[in-house]
């Protein structure tokens, strides 16, 4: 017998980020089973969502049938406090939290205390809470009043690509994350700078029309450092393995992950890591695999990867190790199969 599941998503599910492509996966994957998955939008702007399409998405979720269980995204779901208060008895709320929203770069303290106090009443209606990381788990058992017991880690899937060859001469550094403030692009470019005198070619895969304020701040400071000719901002494309395949080193200095799909990538195809002690960053990423610095320090970033540009026996006995780890990643049917078995919990 088929179970029926309400899937409630922001914004367009066809983005080319790690949320979404887990949103993605774990759809096709619970439908090739035995789940029918109905999908309901809820607009654009979360988590910023205008009056207007607040009310909408709300009206939208008002809707649904008496004991519907419904699947939520947390990027919608943490500002959707005083829906989930008025429905919470009748509809089987699973919240699905890739990060807090009160972690996202760039937030004020106000703003932080308001996304905290939203979520954290949100999520206090919610029957079980699915998050993609141990350390998310941890941060809401700590900071948010949710019961261990009503939390699911369901680690993301990896898909497995060609091992990269680390061959590249000069060596080819490659960072894939959407153009925001989160992804620390601007301080990669920085600590390229300060390696400028090594040989080495730079690609940054990821969206730049999502925040094109920072879109373009990127590209002027890359011209203004005068590296036009050795970093080039790539925009998205259509298979990630297939960079990562000609990757010597992978580098990103995120100042923050709910988890870091991209980190697991990089791991399976056996390339060297430098990142940051960011978020789960050091739940994903083995001592031996990559070397992390602290958030922000461009001084440090620098030296780490000017650290395995000299040295190519380092670059190699890492890569063994990324590859060791990224063998024992799960797949995206691990990765649903651990949702189902929380949704069949609930009655």
């Amino acid at each position: 017998m088929r179970r029926r599941l309400t899937f409630a998503y922001p914004g367009a599910l066809d983005l080319n980020t790690g949320g979404y492509a887990y949103d993605r996966r774990v759809i096709e994957k619970l439908r090739a089973t035995d789940w029918t998955i109905e999908l309901l939008g809820l607009g654009d702007g979360f988590p910023f969502p205008s009056a207007q399409t607040l009310a909408a998405a709300e009206e939208r979720l008002s809707a649904l049938e008496d004991d519907q269980l419904l699947l939520i995204d947390g990027l919608a779901y943490g500002v959707l406090d005083n829906w989930a208060r008025q429905h919470a008895q009748r509809v089987n709320i699973v919240a699905l939290v890739h990060h807090p929203l009160a972690l996202e770069t760039g937030l004020d303290d106000s703003q932080q205390q308001i996304f905290r106090a939203s979520e954290t009443a949100a999520l206090s209606f919610a029957r079980h809470v699915i998050v993609t990381s141990p350390m998310t788990a941890r941060e809401l058992v700590s900071r948010y009043g949710v019961a261990e017991a009503n939390i699911t880690v369901s680690l993301p899937g990896t898909d497995r690509g060609p091992p990269a060859k680390g061959d590249g001469e000069p060596p080819r550094i490659l960072s894939i994350g959407t153009l925001s403030p989160r992804k620390g692009h601007d301080v990669l470019i920085a600590a390229l700078k300060a390696n400028a005198d090594l040989d080495w070619q730079a690609r940054i895969v990821g969206s730049r029309d999502l925040d094109p304020k920072t879109t373009e701040a990127l590209e002027e400071q890359i011209k203004a450092l005068g590296l036009s000719d050795r970093i080039t901002l790539a925009g998205e494309c259509e298979d990630s393995r297939l960079e990562l395949a000609k990757a010597d080193i992978f580098a990103l200095a995120s100042r923050y992950e709910g988890y870091g799909m991209v980190f697991a990538e990089a791991l399976s195809q056996g390339v060297p890591i430098v990142a940051c002690h960011a978020g789960a960053v050091p739940d994903v990423v083995p001592e031996d695999a990559g070397i992390l610095v602290s958030v922000d320090d461009v001084a440090a970033f620098a030296a780490a990867l000017r650290r395995l540009l000299l040295n190519p026996d380092e670059r190699r006995s890492r890569a063994r190790a990324a590859a060791k780890a990224g063998a024992l990643l799960p797949n995206w049917d691990n990765t649903a199969a651990r949702i189902a078995q929380a949704l069949d919990k609930i009655r």
